[in-house]
């Protein structure tokens, strides 16, 4: 399941796109979905590069403070502890 996520418009930019940030990073999204326009400080839901609706600080905040306490943490990464096992070449191809 794929989620949108909270940003905060940081400049509007050329056309129907913003710079926003989300978190510790920052992206460009088309506001082409959106109604309305957009202003720096301005919160959005974002997904797939798309603005999808535009939210007040608090629900923001809200959003932001059930995300942070029901992410899981990422699974561990696996090692292998030996290498996979060559496959001889065939014999009966040219």
């Amino acid at each position: 399941m794929c989620l949108g996520e909270v940003a905060q418009v940081v400049e509007t930019g050329p056309g129907s796109t913003a710079r926003v940030r989300a978190r510790q990073r920052t992206a460009t999204v088309s506001l082409l979905t959106l109604d309305e326009g957009v202003a720096p400080g301005d919160w959005l839901v974002c997904h797939c590069g798309f603005a999808l609706a535009r939210v007040t600080a608090e629900e923001a905040a809200d959003a932001t403070a059930i995300r942070t306490t029901t992410v899981a943490p990422a699974a561990p990464v696996v090692q292998a502890t030996a290498p996979a096992p060559m496959v001889p070449p065939r014999k009966d191809i040219p």
